[in-house]
């Protein structure tokens, strides 16, 4: 068939555009800038469990008390805080590194560094002698973690064009999700290989922590062989009038009063703190409860987190499936239930006992209706922020507000646990999910979630 005198004389502008195909629309995660950004998602998603879940399983090993672990969830603080020094990371120079690096690599490298120091102290520390000093080693790393963190998210965004970001933040995730898989599983798996060698429990941990600070290496490296953003210079300049605390109290103030002249705005923000509480509550004292129960450490980091990542990965989806598919007032309540019921899981595996098939239906249920409840809760973030001129800060603050109970309200689970035993401590898991329902279907009926409108996933 011939095209018709109209179609040939259309100018190019309103021609249909030739679709792309399939390996055209996977050439994009080769792009140079986008594996730049892959393997400094890497480095950012590696040093989280460092002073998280796999130092809890240290912890629990060298016979530190449940209700001591529990508190560890504390030093989380640094990454609900970022955004406070975040302006500082825009303002000040570093000295030698920005001279010899730029504004965005310079503050890479000298982050990175400071990061493998602080891993490199807390592996010399010895939780059953000096817990104090393994908490102050685990906050300083994540100090150094989050401000690794708040490079790299100025960086992927000024390094890459709009056709790239998508690409760029798939990937980010994506390598992110590798790292944490490197520092829990891995770094167990090491430290069970060092030890197989005839090192005593304490010296193989000590150079497990190590090999994981060698591996910050590889975001060193890509930060030396990337090219410094071209939107650094322009974005340095425009706001070199202002300093660095005027910008973070303008940022702060404007996006703060915007929620507060909203209508029910205290409800939503204490329904932020609280939706993902019951999973927080829980996931504290996950590591610890598949120590007690009998479980080797092998066999955490193969179900935990092998076939957790798996559960994780595949509840995303199925997350945005369902907030694509139904209103996103709907949507949340699917979450929070599965969310909650899903901690029953572990109150049936603690009867049951060492069994490997029960030990990963548990964590996979967990983890999958976790994930679910995760990408539907963003989405109810993301359709908060409104106003182009402060989305970045409202976004920071209520990120800050959501690890509220992950870091502040779940650091009392460890004495819950010891109070009441494994099984009924996870029935109060998911006990603890009902006032953020009950704040969901209050804001339900007072319209907040019209009010909102459509939500884009």
């Amino acid at each position: 068939m011939t095209s018709t005198p109209e179609a040939a004389t259309k100018p190019p502008s309103v021609r249909s555009a030739p679709r792309a195909s399939w390996r055209e629309g996977w050439a994009v995660y080769l792009q140079r800038r986008v594996l730049i950004v892959l393997l400094l998602g890497f480095s950012s998603g590696l040093p989280l469990a460092l002073s998280g879940s796999t130092l809890l399983v240290w912890m629990r090993e060298s016979g530190v008390d449940l209700g001591t672990i529990g508190l560890f969830a504390l030093v989380g603080t640094p990454y609900t805080l970022k955004f406070l020094w975040a302006p500082l990371v825009d303002a000040l120079h570093v000295p030698f590194f920005t001279r010899a690096f730029g504004r965005r690599r310079g503050w890479l490298v000298f982050s990175q560094l400071l990061l493998i120091g602080a891993i490199l102290l807390l592996a010399l520390t010895d939780p059953a002698r000096s817990p104090l000093f393994v908490a102050l080693g685990a906050l300083l790393v994540a100090t150094m973690s989050s401000t690794q963190d708040i490079v790299v998210d100025a960086f992927r965004v000024e390094s890459l064009p709009e056709s790239e970001q998508a690409a760029g933040m798939a990937s980010y995730v994506a390598a992110y999700r590798i790292g944490m898989l490197v520092s829990t599983a891995g770094a167990l798996f090491m430290v069970s290989a060092f030890e197989s060698t005839g090192l005593t429990r304490g010296s193989a941990w000590m150079w497990g922590y190590v090999a994981m600070a060698a591996l910050v290496l590889i975001g060193t490296v890509t930060a030396l062989a990337a090219t410094e953003p071209g939107q650094s210079a322009r974005a340095e300049a425009a706001t070199s009038a202002d300093s660095a605390f005027t910008r973070v109290m303008h940022a702060a103030v404007g996006a703060f009063s915007e929620f507060l002249v909203r209508k029910d705005a205290l409800a939503a923000l204490a329904f932020v703190v609280l939706f993902k509480f019951t999973d927080a509550f829980s996931g504290t004292m996950t590591a610890p409860f598949v120590i007690d129960l009998g479980f080797t450490r092998n066999d955490y980091a193969a179900i935990v987190k092998g076939v957790g990542l798996a559960a994780t990965l595949i509840g995303g989806f199925a997350g945005g499936y369902v907030a694509r598919r139904y209103p996103l007032a709907a949507s949340l309540w699917i979450g929070g239930v599965l969310q909650a019921i899903a901690n029953l899981s572990f109150s049936w595996l603690a009867y049951v006992g060492v069994n490997q098939w029960a030990l990963a239906f548990a964590i996979s249920a967990e983890n999958f209706t976790s994930a679910i409840g995760t990408v539907i809760f963003v989405a109810y973030l993301s359709a908060l922020c409104k106003n182009p001129l402060h989305t970045a800060t409202q976004y920071a603050l209520l990120t800050a507000l959501a690890a509220v109970g992950r870091t502040y309200l779940s650091s009392g689970a460890g004495y819950v646990a010891k109070a009441t035993g494994w099984p009924l401590f996870f029935a109060i898991c998911v006990v603890v999910a009902v006032p953020s329902l009950i704040l969901l279907a209050w804001l339900q009926r007072r319209g907040h979630f019209d009010e909102l409108g459509p939500v884009k996933v």
